[in-house]
C-alpha cells in the first residue's frame, strides 16, 4: 500500500475523526455585489440564485457528524439575522457577538481563545461563510484529510487549482514536496495580484487559488497569535473573560475587545507563520466576491424579473417585487435593479463596484448602505417614501412578536392596519387593532405594538415631525435587548 493510500485509511480512523468545531466568521459588508449586498443585508446574507443564503448554504455544508456544533462570530448589527436564518434551518450554534466591527483576526482568536477554554487540543475549522461550494461531501473528506496535521500542530490551509488568471482572489505557492502527513509546506501567501502576475502563475501550474479556511487546534492558533501579533491576545483574553450572556448570544466585552487590532487573519498571523501547510480542494469553488463571479455560478442563466435578448457573457439580476430588466444586444454588461438602486457595469469592472459605494457614502447616499427592507427581531420594515417632514413605512411584525415600548421626541405616528391583527399600546390604553383600523401616537407619548394572531401583522405608519431619524427613540421595555438605533 503506498503512503498516500495509507494516509487516507489514517484520515478513517477514530482519532482523525474526532468531531471538529467549524467557526464562521459573519463579518464583512460585500461591497462588491451592491446594491443586493449592503451593510445591512451583507452579501453572505442575502439570496444569490438560491432558495437558501450563502450563509445557511455554510451552515449545512458542516451539518454533519464529523462536525460540532458550529460557533458563529458576528456583529452586533446582525447577531438577529443570523440567529433567525441559523434557526430557519434547524441550527443551534453558539453566536458570539462583537461590540465593534473587526477584521477576521481578532474574531478567529476570540472563537479559538472560547473554544480553548473547553479543550484546547480541539480541532477548529475556520470558514468564511459567503463562499460557493457545491460539492459538501468532497469538501468534508478533503477537511478529514487535514486533521492529522492539524492535530500535529500545523495550520492547514485549502487550495483549489486555478482555472483563469484571477486577479480578485488571493494565491498560495506550495513547495513541492509533500510531508508524511500528505500536506505540502506553504511556501508563501501572495496578496491579490495584477494581471500580469496572474498570468504568469496561472501558467507555471505551481500556484492555488486561496480558499481562507484554516483547520488547526485551538491550542495552536492561539500560540500563533502568541508568536506572530501578541498585542491581540491580551484584550481579546478579556474580551472573553468579561463577556455575558445576553438573549442566547455571548457578547464580548466592549471595552477590552477595543484594544485588539484591525486586521485581517492572513495579515496577523499566518502569513508570518512557518507551520503552516496545503491541502488541494478538488470541487468548485467560488468566493461569490462580485457580479462577475455570481455570473459564472449562475452560468449566465435568467432570473426571476430579467429577460436577455441577444445578449453576451452579460449578468442581469432583479433584486425586489416589481421589477422587470430587460436587457438588449448586451456584451460583457453587469446590470442589478433593486427597489432603490440600479448597477450598470462592465464585466470587467466588477471589482471596482467597491468604489461606487465609497463614493456614494462620501456624498451622504443612504443606498450605499441601507438596504430598502430594514430586518428586525420582530419582523422588518421598508420605507416606502420620504420628503420634509414626512415618512412612510410598511411595517411586518411576525406572529407573537412586539416592538419595544418606546416613545419619541421629534416625531407623531399614524398606524393603519391592512392585515392580521396588533395589540396597541397607546399612553395608558390599550386596543386591538383589525384591518381597515388605525390608531394616532402623539409625538412623546409611551406605546407599544405587538402581534397576538398567528400570521403577519401588517401596517402603514405615516410620521410626521421635524427629526425622523431612527435614533430619536426612548425604550422603556424591550424583548430584545437592543440599543437606541437598532
Amino acid at each position: 500500500m503506498d503512503e498516500a493510500a495509507q494516509l487516507r485509511d489514517f484520515g478513517a480512523g477514530t482519532e482523525a475523526n474526532a468531531r471538529i468545531t467549524p467557526v464562521l466568521l459573519c463579518g464583512g459588508a460585500g461591497m462588491r455585489l451592491w446594491p443586493v449586498s449592503r451593510a445591512d443585508m451583507p452579501k453572505q446574507f442575502a439570496q444569490l440564485g438560491s432558495e437558501r443564503t450563502l450563509f445557511q448554504e455554510t451552515l449545512l455544508r458542516v451539518a454533519r457528524e464529523t462536525f460540532e456544533a458550529p460557533v458563529l462570530v458576528t456583529s452586533a448589527r446582525h447577531r438577529f439575522l443570523a440567529a433567525e436564518q441559523a434557526g430557519g434551518i434547524g441550527a443551534e450554534p453558539t453566536v458570539i457577538v462583537e461590540p465593534e466591527p473587526r477584521n477576521t483576526a481578532a474574531a478567529a482568536l476570540a472563537a479559538a481563545i472560547w473554544i480553548a477554554r473547553q479543550d484546547p487540543d480541539r480541532l477548529m475549522l475556520i470558514l468564511p461563510c459567503d463562499h460557493h461550494i457545491p460539492d459538501a461531501d468532497s469538501f468534508a473528506e478533503t477537511i478529514a484529510y487535514g486533521a492529522m496535521a492539524a492535530r500535529a500542530g500545523r495550520i492547514v490551509t485549502f487550495g483549489v487549482t486555478p482555472t483563469r488568471p484571477e486577479t480578485g482572489y488571493g494565491w498560495l505557492q506550495p513547495m513541492p514536496m509533500p510531508r508524511r502527513d500528505g500536506t505540502l509546506p506553504l511556501a508563501r501567501f501572495i496578496e491579490k495580484p495584477d494581471a500580469a502576475r496572474a498570468l504568469r502563475m496561472f501558467k507555471s501550474d505551481k500556484f492555488l487559488w486561496n480558499m481562507g479556511v484554516f483547520l488547526c487546534s485551538a491550542r495552536t492558533l492561539v500560540a500563533a497569535f502568541t508568536r506572530h501579533a501578541p498585542d491581540y491576545v491580551a484584550p481579546v483574553r478579556a474580551a472573553i473573560r468579561r463577556s455575558r450572556h445576553d438573549l442566547g448570544f455571548l457578547r464580548l466585552d466592549e471595552a477590552s475587545f477595543a484594544g485588539a487590532g484591525n486586521e485581517s487573519l492572513d495579515v496577523a498571523v499566518m502569513e508570518k507563520a512557518s507551520n503552516l501547510s496545503v491541502l488541494r480542494f478538488d470541487g468548485t469553488w467560488s468566493d461569490m466576491g462580485d457580479w462577475d463571479a455570481v455570473g459564472r455560478v449562475s452560468g449566465g442563466a435568467e432570473s426571476e424579473g430579467t429577460m436577455a435578448i441577444d445578449c453576451q457573457d452579460t449578468v442581469l439580476r432583479a433584486d425586489g417585487t416589481g421589477i422587470a430588466l430587460v436587457g438588449i444586444g448586451l456584451s460583457n454588461v453587469i446590470a442589478v435593479a433593486t427597489p432603490d438602486a440600479v448597477l450598470v457595469a462592465d464585466r470587467s469592472r466588477a471589482q471596482d463596484v467597491r468604489i461606487a459605494v465609497a463614493a456614494l457614502r462620501e456624498k451622504g447616499v443612504s443606498q450605499a448602505d441601507r438596504a430598502p427592507r430594514t430586518l428586525r427581531p420582530w419582523g422588518s420594515y421598508e420605507v416606502l417614501t420620504e420628503g420634509a417632514g414626512f415618512k412612510v413605512k410598511r411595517i411586518t411584525v411576525l406572529p407573537g412578536a412586539r416592538l419595544s415600548l418606546q416613545s419619541h421626541d421629534h416625531r407623531a405616528e399614524h398606524w393603519v392596519l391592512v392585515a392580521g391583527e396588533a395589540l396597541v399600546t397607546n399612553g395608558g390604553m390599550e386596543s386591538r387593532l383589525l384591518p381597515n383600523q388605525s390608531t394616532y401616537i402623539p409625538a412623546g407619548q409611551i406605546h407599544r405594538l405587538a402581534n397576538p394572531g398567528s400570521q403577519p401583522a401588517i401596517l402603514i405608519e405615516v410620521q410626521t415631525g421635524a427629526y425622523l431619524g431612527e435614533d430619536d427613540i426612548h425604550r422603556f421595555s424591550d424583548d430584545f435587548a437592543r440599543e437606541a438605533a437598532e
